[in-house]
C-alpha cells in the first residue's frame, strides 16, 4: 500500500490551521499510530512510519494523562537529522475534535483516551454469549460524550434468521434510542461487509472496539485484505487471544483509517449526568413525573417508575442497569473531589516551601551582605 497523503487521514483545514505557530519553527504534522506507554509511534509522508518521544515540556504542561498524545492525535514533530544520532521528539498536541475514552480502571478516576478525532466508532458483538444489552448501553454512554458517532456491528451473523434479526434490531433499538445504526455481517464469510463502506473513505476515522473473539481482527483484515492481525478463538470459551496489544491505527486503502483496540473488558464510565439523563429519556421522563421530586423510586407512594415496572412498561434490566450508571457516576464524581481536593492541599503545601526557602534564601543573603545582628 503506497503512503498516503496527510488528508487522506484527516488532516484538514482546522488542523493545518492550528499547526501554523509550529510550522513556523520548522516542525512537521504527524500522526500517533501507537501509544506503547514509554514511547509512541508516529507516521509522516515523508517518513513512514517512525518512533518519536515525548519533550519535557509536553509531559509537564499536561495536566492529566489524558492531556498527553494518544492514538489519532496531530501532534508537532521535530524530526531529527538523518544522519545524526538524534531522536525526533514531540513538541505539541494539536486540540481534538472529538475524543473516545472511559475511565482508568480499578479505583482511579483519571481519563484514559481510547481514540482521538475519530468520526465514528464501531462496537463489534456477536449473537452469542458476547451479546450484552447492559455492555452496549455502556457503549452508548461514552460514546455519545465524545463527538463520535455510534454504530453497532452484529458479526458472524450468517446463521441468523430475518426473524432473530428484527428480534436483536429492536432490542437494541430500545436501549439506544435508535441512535446507533445496526449492520449483520459475516467478516469470515465477506457478507454484508459493503454496508460498511460508509463510515470509510479518504479523511475518515473510525475506532473499533469490542470483547476479544467476536471476529474484530477478522473484521479489520477483510476491511484492510491483510491477514496477519487473526489468532485462533478458544472453542469452549468462544474468547480470542489478544492479538491487538497496544491501541494501533491500520490504514485503509482506498483512504482513511481505523484505530484497532485490545479487546475491553471492562467499560468504566467517563461521563456525567446530563449524559445518563439524556441516554435514558424513558427513565427520565417517568422519574419526573413521580408525585415527589426527592422520590426514591422504591415503596414512595406515586411512585411512576414502580408503576411502569409493575405493569412491563419499564424493562427491570434497564432500570436496574441505569441506577448502576447513576451510582458509577456518583461515585467517580466524589472521587475526583476528593483527588482535587488532595492535589489542592499539596499544592499549598509547596507553595509554602518555596515560600520558606525564598525567605530563608533572602535572610541568608541579607546576613552575607549586612553581617549578622544580634
Amino acid at each position: 500500500m503506497p503512503k498516503p497523503a496527510l488528508s487522506d487521514i484527516g488532516w484538514n483545514a482546522t488542523f493545518e490551521k492550528a499547526f501554523k505557530p509550529y510550522a513556523a519553527k520548522g516542525y512537521k504534522p504527524g500522526l500517533i499510530v501507537q501509544d506503547n506507554k514509554i514511547s509512541y509511534l508516529a507516521y509522516t509522508p515523508s517518513t513512514g512510519y517512525l518512533d518519536v518521544i515525548l519533550s519535557g515540556k509536553v509531559w509537564h504542561d499536561a495536566e492529566t494523562n489524558a492531556d498527553l498524545p494518544a492514538v489519532g492525535d496531530w501532534v508537532a514533530l521535530d524530526l531529527a537529522e538523518e544522519e545524526e544520532d538524534e531522536e525526533s521528539v514531540i513538541r505539541a498536541r494539536l486540540p481534538r475534535r472529538t475524543c473516545f475514552s472511559r475511565k482508568v480502571t480499578g479505583k482511579g478516576t483519571e481519563q484514559q483516551v481510547i481514540g482521538a478525532n475519530v468520526d465514528t466508532v464501531m462496537l463489534i458483538t456477536a449473537p452469542d454469549v458476547d451479546f450484552n444489552l447492559r455492555r452496549i448501553e455502556r457503549y452508548m454512554m461514552i460514546v455519545s460524550r465524545s463527538g463520535a458517532a455510534p454504530v453497532i456491528v452484529i458479526n458472524k451473523s450468517e446463521t441468523l434468521t430475518e426473524a432473530e434479526r428484527d428480534e436483536l434490531e429492536a432490542e437494541l433499538a430500545e436501549v439506544t434510542e435508535s441512535a446507533a445504526k445496526v449492520h449483520f455481517i459475516s467478516a469470515l464469510e465477506g457478507m454484508g461487509l459493503e454496508t460498511l463502506s460508509p463510515y470509510f473513505g479518504p479523511g475518515k476515522a473510525v475506532a473499533c472496539v469490542g470483547s476479544s473473539g467476536v471476529g474484530k481482527s477478522t473484521l479489520i483484515n477483510a476491511l484492510t485484505g491483510g491477514d496477519e492481525w487473526t489468532a485462533d478463538v478458544n472453542e469452549l470459551t468462544g474468547k480470542g487471544r489478544h492479538t491487538t496489544t497496544w491501541r494501533t491505527v491500520v490504514f485503509i486503502k482506498n483512504g482513511g483509517l481505523l484505530i484497532d483496540n485490545p479487546g475491553i473488558r471492562e467499560i468504566q464510565m467517563w461521563t456525567d449526568e446530563q449524559s445518563l439523563r439524556d441516554h435514558f429519556r424513558d427513565v427520565d421522563a417517568l422519574a419526573n413525573a413521580c408525585q415527589y421530586h426527592d422520590c426514591k423510586h422504591g415503596s414512595d407512594a406515586g411512585c411512576r417508575i414502580r408503576e411502569a415496572l409493575e405493569a412491563g412498561e419499564l424493562d427491570a434490566e434497564r432500570f436496574e442497569n441505569y441506577l448502576c450508571l447513576e451510582d458509577e457516576i456518583a461515585e467517580l464524581k466524589r472521587r475526583q473531589k476528593k483527588r482535587q481536593m488532595h492535589l489542592e492541599k499539596v499544592n499549598k503545601r509547596e507553595k509554602r516551601r518555596i515560600h520558606r526557602n525564598f525567605e530563608d534564601r533572602r535572610e541568608f543573603e541579607d546576613e552575607q551582605r549586612y553581617g549578622r545582628n544580634d
